[in-house]
């Protein structure tokens, strides 16, 4: 069986969302990556921008001393580091599609620190950035082995939006201090509302802030038993992405990805989907197939291009040209904001319609009105993410 089998994907993807309720799963789910991609070690990191601090960081067995030596590294001295950070989310990034191997060789991290170890290049990928968050994982390969290949970096991406959300879902309950023995009757004391939900969306269970939030419809409401959002988009939306959990992990993807539920001028919300499979740690909520977890705090405002990914599967390329179109930008306008020619344009422009239903770009600059995030997050600085 290929070490990047469907059957490895799916069984590493459970593992991820069991960390949700088990934080000191991380360190186990890191190997298995290292494993898999057949690197030297992998570290993950989810952290606070405003003041640096970690909210959860992992890795998979290295060198302790040597770790904490990484800390003394400024994130613009770690080749390729501050690309990673700056760049699109889900997107594996090599050290050396950055920079040369040449350059790599002469730099002062290779030298002081990367090569007395035997190793060569990391492969880093943001999975988590949102308004106060930002999260990175990355894998180091050894000195004598080839660059990552491209097969193992969309394995990598493949992995990215489901440990987005196990660690968001995660983060809600450390705050409230809920551990891994969670069950039904647990969750009236978690400070976060959370539902029980079928393969369909009929509400199973709600603890007594979410019980709270159907009652009074917002952001999300109970119709016939039937869990509901404010706008039939949203609905469908999160029906597809409790549907695709009820299917199998390795097939919710992006969706329910941070799926903004509020509207707009209401306080940001988002639902975060979790599976609950059957023979995991989550099965302790059974027959329900999916949880849902309902942030508002101000990492509930993902950036406008993660909804409309998160919305209506667009393509990073596709949802830039839609925030242009949004703002009232021509065609003419837009590609040339967008650097790209007005062909291409257009053939994004095709696809775009097709993906959100629409027809003209009238009806996408209404679609962008009716689905802006209530709080813009900022870009992060080259020195707001610490080194874990």
């Amino acid at each position: 069986m290929s070490r990047l089998s469907d059957e490895t994907l799916s069984s590493i993807i459970g593992d991820i969302y069991d960390c949700a309720l088990s934080p000191e799963g991380w360190t186990g789910v890191m190997t298995r990556i290292t494993t898999t991609i057949d690197a030297a070690y992998t570290t993950i990191a989810l952290t606070s921008i405003s003041d640096s601090r970690g909210r959860f960081a992992a890795r998979s067995p290295w060198d302790a001393e040597r770790m904490r030596a990484l800390q003394d590294y400024e994130l613009s001295e770690i080749p390729g580091l501050v690309e990673a950070v700056m760049g699109d989310i889900d997107m594996p990034l090599r050290t050396l599609a950055v920079i040369s191997e040449a350059e790599l060789a002469q730099s002062t991290f290779f030298l002081e620190w990367a090569r007395p170890q035997g190793l060569r290049e990391g492969c880093t990928t943001k999975f988590v950035h949102t308004a106060d968050r930002i999260g990175l994982f990355s894998s180091t390969t050894w000195a004598d082995r080839p660059p990552i290949s491209d097969e193992q970096q969309r394995f990598l991406a493949l992995l990215s939006p489901h440990l987005r959300r196990a660690s968001l879902i995660g983060d809600l309950l450390d705050q409230t201090r809920v551990t891994a023995g969670l069950y039904r009757g647990a969750l009236d004391s978690l400070a976060v509302p959370v539902i029980l939900v079928d393969g369909v969306g009929a509400v199973l269970h709600a603890n007594a802030h979410a019980a709270q939030m159907l009652t009074h419809g917002v952001p999300l409401r109970s119709r016939n038993g039937m869990l509901q959002a404010q706008t039939p988009v949203v609905s469908r939306a999160l029906l597809e992405a409790v549907a695709a959990a009820a299917r199998a992990d390795a097939s919710l993807g992006s969706r329910g990805i941070g799926l903004p539920i509020s509207a707009p001028g209401q306080p940001p919300a988002v639902a975060y989907v979790l599976p609950l499979s059957e023979g995991t740690a989550r099965a302790v909520f059974r027959p329900a197939c999916a949880a849902i977890f309902i942030s508002t705090t101000i990492s509930a405002s993902p950036p406008q291009e993660d909804v409309l990914i998160t919305l209506f599967d667009l393509t990073p390329a596709e949802a830039r040209v839609v925030l242009r179109i949004g703002q009232g930008l021509s065609t003419s306008q837009c590609a040339a904001a967008l650097g790209i020619s007005e062909n291409t344009l257009k053939t994004h422009l095709g696809r775009i319609f097709a993906k959100t239903d629409t027809s003209r770009q009238a009806e996408l600059v209404k679609l962008v009105s009716t689905i802006a995030s209530p709080v813009m997050p900022q870009a992060p600085s080259a020195k707001s993410m610490e080194i874990q």
